[in-house]
């Protein structure tokens, strides 16, 4: 337990010191392995002390605390990525403490960190104002908490909220136009009117990210005005393992102006189809779409979809047609189902087995072998498998072709493309190979 103890009470500058130190990279100096040893750091009274790498990567540390604010600055001078995820943090001073001794910091990532019910107050926040990227994964930090480092971020891209058990979203008075990418996977939002407050929030948002959510529609009263406003630069959704049932809800999708790629893998809705059936009807549905579940639709895979579309629904009552059904028939016309065609070889045929002065029709699976037919017919012509040649001579093009050789015991009967009444000649091994067509009108 003191072990533990002492763990969890390390500071961001002890874990760096001892990282980093010198003595622990014996062969690291001048050799660029990206920890430059310094004599005499600029601003550091400290020799020998080091100056980190860009990417600063202290994940499960054991980090509560910042330690002494001079050394953070002298250390982290030159930092622009610090990964500080699975830490035991949890006081906003002590984060503030650290990020605003980090003069450049673009990417900050906090996942994992004890924040839930801990608020941020607005005044320290202020040091976040230069990160452009930040991952709150699995910390359970309040709504409020958010909308006050959002405010605080005027240049903020992306946002990291997955796994914080969110099942409502607080709306906030301010937004935050710079946000282009909002990842929010494995919550438990399931309601359409939750999701749509993003769109006042971020109203920049090109990249939102739903997945793992139990979200059951996309719905609004008068979808096409309110869609169109409310995510008026949305370029990218990721709708995965979502709730959706219903094709309207894929439908909707449309009323994005720029939408131009959609994840729509496990729904509900797809589990009865088939994974062309499923690409195939969610491509006809959705027109601009150009990449689906991070694939390029291409202009004759859409073509393809649209055609499909309008078979699959053939049958289905006039009062139940999708309206992309109307659209695309007035697109193609009404097409015909497609020609079932079988391609499976016959499995039996009735031939004619002809020897010496004798002949016999029987029925022949077609799926055998030469082989194994030479040794069927053993008994009826009374030759031994090996002593016998097989020729086999089609009934419509047997004058014009002559008899076939069948050669290689291993050759099945169906890939003679057999018919019924066609020939099979048996000859025995010490006649000659040549069968001339006079043996054919004998």
């Amino acid at each position: 337990m003191e072990s533990s103890d002492e763990e969890a009470l390390r500071t961001f500058v002890q874990v760096v010191s001892e990282k980093y130190n010198p003595e622990n990279f014996p062969y690291c100096r001048g050799n660029g392995m990206g920890v430059v040893v310094l004599s005499s750091p600029q601003g550091s009274p400290i020799k020998d002390r080091l100056n980190l790498p860009s990417v600063l990567v202290l994940d499960g540390c054991g980090i509560s605390k910042a330690g002494d604010e001079a050394e953070v600055a002298t250390f982290c001078a030159h930092v622009v990525e610090l990964d500080l995820s699975h830490n035991q943090l949890q006081d906003w001073g002590e984060i503030c403490t650290i990020v605003s001794n980090i003069p450049n910091l673009d990417f900050l990532n906090l996942s994992m960190n004890p924040l839930s019910g801990i608020e941020l107050e607005p005044g320290l926040a202020e040091v976040f104002f230069r990160v452009r990227r930040l991952v709150l994964i699995n910390t359970r930090v309040t709504w409020d908490t958010v909308h006050t480092l959002t405010r605080q971020t005027p240049e903020l891209e992306e946002l990291f909220l997955c796994l914080n058990e969110y099942d409502q979203v607080a709306e906030s008075p301010v937004p935050c136009p710079s946000l282009r990418l909002l990842q929010i996977t494995d919550n438990q939002l399931q309601e359409w009117d939750e999701v749509r407050k993003f769109g006042p929030m971020y109203p920049g948002l090109q990249n939102l990210v739903l997945s793992n959510n139990k979200l059951g529609s996309v719905e609004e009263d008068t979808p096409q005005d309110t869609l169109q406003c409310l995510f008026p630069n949305l370029r990218s959704i990721n709708l995965n393992n979502s709730g959706l049932k219903r094709w309207e809800d894929i439908e909707r999708l449309n009323f994005f102006p720029k939408l131009e790629e959609v994840r729509l893998m496990g729904l509900p809705l797809l589990q009865p189809y088939t994974n062309k059936e499923r690409r195939s009807l969610t491509v006809a549905q959705l027109p601009c779409v150009s990449v689906l579940n991070g694939s390029v639709v291409t202009e004759e895979e859409r073509e393809d979809a649209e055609r499909f579309f309008i078979r699959h629904y053939l049958d289905f009552p006039e009062e139940t047609l999708p309206h992309r059904y109307h659209v695309l028939v007035s697109k193609y016309g009404r097409l015909a189902p497609l020609a079932e065609v079988d391609l499976r070889p016959r499995c039996m045929a009735m031939l004619e087995v002809r020897w010496g002065e004798r002949t016999e029709t029987l029925s022949l699976r077609l799926e055998q072998t030469v082989g194994e037919l030479k040794k069927e017919l053993r008994a009826l012509v009374d030759l031994p498998a090996n002593g016998m040649r097989l020729y086999y001579i089609a009934r419509e093009l047997g004058s014009a072709l002559g008899p076939e050789e069948m050669k290689y015991g291993s050759r099945a009967l169906h890939s003679y493309m057999i018919q019924d009444g066609d020939e099979i000649l048996v000859v025995p091994k010490t006649k000659s190979r040549t069968i001339s067509s006079t043996s054919l009108d004998s």
